[in-house]
């Protein structure tokens, strides 16, 4: 069974400790920043799954830290304040924050709401696929280089969904233009190059995933 990893960001020393003590208790592994700027010294992609972090800290404060990280990473992340204020809350989830608990607050609580986010954003990675660093969302069609959009047609992305499922098989461009477009097109197969030529300057720093097979068509292929 997995276990989560949590970053608890807290100024205040006993409720940081406190929190992490009852997290630990819970079964995840716990890191812990006694501000901001410590917690975005020690702060890598893709090693957190989830993120608890008071608003109102010296330094760098929560609503930074999180503007920071949303650069790189949709990491999920909870804040804790003492602000009741409607327009706080606004601005939190403005800024990326998933859910919102206000102090004082019981850690049953805490624990419940981490327990709901980290089981819903499980179950949207089932629909994630990762192909070194590209990722395809087949739920909302959706590609990522790294953690960048990218913002493909719908004929891209189902080609390049099809090159996928046929991964390390070359696929011949007439077998591309009857799947893509349809028996029924009425152009030629260097529609396909040219989609092809597209969708490889999107893709960016992942192009060379899709690989030429001379005289015959195409090949998504990775690490080699």
């Amino acid at each position: 069974m997995k276990k989560f990893k949590i970053m608890v960001i807290e100024d205040e020393k006993n409720l940081r400790n406190l929190i992490r003590d009852y997290l630990l208790k819970e079964g995840y592994e716990v890191f812990t920043a006694s501000d901001g700027d410590e917690a975005l010294e020690i702060w890598k992609d893709d090693f957190y799954d989830i993120l608890v972090l008071d608003i109102m800290m010296p330094g760098t404060d929560g609503y930074g830290v999180l503007e920071y990280i949303r650069q790189t990473s949709d990491v999920p992340a909870i804040f804790l304040t003492a602000k009741r204020e409607l327009e706080d809350r606004i601005k939190g989830f403005e800024v990326g924050a998933d859910d919102y608990l206000t102090k004082p607050f019981s850690m049953k609580e805490l624990v419940m709401r981490i327990k709901a986010i980290l089981k819903r954003t499980e179950e949207s990675k089932e629909d994630i696929t990762i192909y070194g660093q590209l990722a395809i969302d087949s739920r909302t069609m959706s590609v990522k280089v790294g953690q960048q959009p990218v913002d493909l047609t719908l004929k891209e992305y189902e080609l390049l969904e099809y090159l996928i499922k046929n991964i390390n098989i070359p696929v011949a461009r007439e077998k591309i233009l009857d799947r893509i477009w349809g028996l029924d097109f009425e152009g030629d197969d260097r529609v396909v190059d040219t989609t092809i030529k597209r969708l490889r300057k999107k893709l960016g720093s992942t192009e060379d995933y899709i690989k030429t097979i001379r005289g015959l068509g195409y090949k998504f292929e990775v690490g080699k």
